[in-house]
C-alpha cells in the first residue's frame, strides 16, 4: 500500500487529505495542534510542528512515506524538502524550499535569472532601513520576507507612511526582514502551474479581486482569464521561467503576475498548490484536471494526469462585512439552490468577532460557482451573496 506523509492536518489540508485516503493510500499527518481537523480523517497522527525542519525530517524517517506534501502553505515547504533530501524522494531540493519562502532570496533568483521584477531592497534591521529610506521610490509595497496571506503587506506613499508601517510589516516577519518593492499597477493573476521532470505546465490562469490598498487581501479568483492571447502567452511565459529560476524540479508552482503596462512582472511565488480553494475547487471546475491527486502521484514518484478534460468557467467570491460581531446568517439555504452555485462556507460563525480584512484570515467565508465562462461564474457567485444576509452588531 502506498504511504503518504501529508505536512499539516487543518482544514487547508483536508483535501489533499481526503484525495490520498480516495487513491488507497495509508495518511499520516503532522501538526502542532492535536484538535486538528484533518487528523481524524488520516491514519496516524505525528504531534511535530509543520515548520519544526528536524523533527518533520525524523518523523519521515519512522513512518518510510512514498510521498511527502502539503496544500497551500509556505513555510512548512523547507520540512518537506530536508525530509526529500534525507529520504530520496521526489520534491524540491531545501535550496528551492528557501528560494520559495523567502521573498529576498526569491526575488534575487528572478533578478540572476532575468525574469521579469519590481526594483526592490531587503532590510534586515532598523538601521539598514534608516539608510535605505533615501534610495526609495514611492509608492512602494513593504511586506515580511517569510510570511504569506497578505500578513504585514502595506502600501506606503510617502516616507512618513513607510517609517509608520515599518514596525507593522517587521512584526509578521518571522526573521525580522522586509522587502520593500515597487508598487506595480495593472491586473493580478495568479498561475497554477505543474513542474514534471523540469519542464513546467501552465494549468491555469486565474484572475483576483483584492481589496486594494493598503493591504490587498484577495477577496475573489475566477477561471479562466478574461485577458487578451497575447498577454496569456506571456503569463505563461514568465510562470514558467519563473518556476525554472528557484530550481522546481517536480510538483506544483502557484506564481502571482502583475500585468502591468510594460508587460507581465512577477510578484512572487509557492512551490505549492495555490490556496483560496484555486487548486482544489477552482482548477477542477474549469479544466477536469484533479490538481491534487497529481501532487500526490508526483510526490510518489508515479505519472500524473494533466492533461485539460473540458473548458469551464469556474469562480470564488468572499463575504465582506464590517467589523464586530456575527449576529446572524441567513439565506445559506437558498443561495445553494442557485444554478452553478458547488459550494458556500463560513469560517466564522454567529457569535464570532469579524475585524476589518487586513490579511486573509480575517474572512468570513465564501461561494464558489461554475458556468461555461468565468463571466457566469463571478455573476452566480455575486447572485448567492446578495441572497445571503450577514447581520453584524459593530
Amino acid at each position: 500500500m502506498r504511504k503518504v506523509l501529508i505536512i499539516g492536518a487543518s482544514i487547508l489540508q483536508l483535501p489533499a487529505i481526503k484525495k490520498a485516503k480516495e487513491m488507497g493510500a495509508y495518511v499520516g499527518v503532522v501538526d502542532y495542534n492535536p484538535e486538528a481537523v484533518g487528523i481524524k480523517f488520516a491514519d496516524e497522527f505525528f504531534n511535530v510542528s509543520t515548520i519544526d525542519i528536524e523533527g518533520v525530517a525524523e518523523v519521515a524517517a519512522s513512518f518510510k512515506p512514498d510521498g511527502i506534501m502539503t496544500l497551500a502553505t509556505d513555510m512548512p515547504m523547507r520540512s518537506i524538502a530536508a525530509a526529500c533530501e534525507k529520504l530520496g524522494l521526489h520534491g524540491i531540493s531545501f535550496s528551492t524550499a528557501v528560494k520559495s519562502t523567502d521573498k529576498g532570496e526569491m526575488i534575487r533568483a528572478f533578478e540572476e535569472n532575468n525574469v521579469e521584477h519590481p526594483w526592490f531592497f531587503i532590510i534586515g534591521d532598523e538601521a539598514e532601513f534608516e539608510k535605505k529610506l533615501g534610495s526609495i521610490s514611492y509608492p512602494c509595497i513593504m511586506k515580511p520576507t517569510d510570511n504569506s496571506g497578505s500578513r504585514g503587506v502595506v502600501l506606503a506613499h510617502n516616507e512618513e507612511e513607510l517609517k509608520a508601517e515599518y514596525g507593522y510589516s517587521k512584526s509578521s516577519s518571522r526573521g525580522g526582514g522586509v522587502i520593500i518593492e515597487e508598487y506595480l499597477e495593472g491586473n493580478e493573476v495568479s498561475v497554477e502551474v505543474m513542474v514534471v521532470n523540469g519542464e513546467p505546465t501552465v494549468l491555469q490562469i486565474t484572475d483576483k479581486l483584492t481589496t486594494g490598498a493598503p493591504h490587498f487581501v484577495e477577496m475573489g479568483h475566477s477561471q479562466p482569464s478574461r485577458l487578451p492571447a497575447d498577454t496569456q502567452a506571456a503569463i505563461r511565459d514568465l510562470a514558467s521561467r519563473a518556476a525554472k529560476a528557484v530550481g522546481i524540479q517536480d510538483g506544483p508552482a502557484h506564481v502571482e503576475i502583475m500585468v502591468t503596462k510594460n508587460g507581465p512582472k512577477m510578484i512572487e511565488l509557492g512551490a505549492r498548490m495555490g490556496g483560496d480553494c484555486i487548486t482544489t475547487h477552482l482548477v477542477p471546475l474549469s479544466t477536469g484536471i484533479d490538481m491534487v491527486k497529481a501532487t500526490l502521484q508526483i510526490a510518489c514518484g508515479e505519472p500524473a494526469d494533466i492533461t485539460k478534460k473540458f473548458d469551464k468557467g469556474s469562480a470564488i467570491r468572499y463575504f465582506n462585512v464590517p467589523a464586530g460581531t456575527i449576529k446572524s446568517i441567513e439565506g445559506a439555504e437558498t443561495a445553494e439552490k442557485i444554478e452553478g452555485i458547488r459550494e458556500i462556507s463560513f469560517v466564522k460563525n454567529v457569535g464570532d468577532k469579524v475585524g476589518s480584512i487586513d490579511s486573509s484570515t480575517d474572512r468570513v467565508g465564501f461561494v464558489i460557482a461554475q458556468a461555461e465562462t468565468s463571466e457566469e461564474a463571478v455573476s452566480i457567485c455575486e447572485k448567492a451573496i446578495k441572497a445571503i444576509t450577514i447581520t453584524i452588531e459593530e
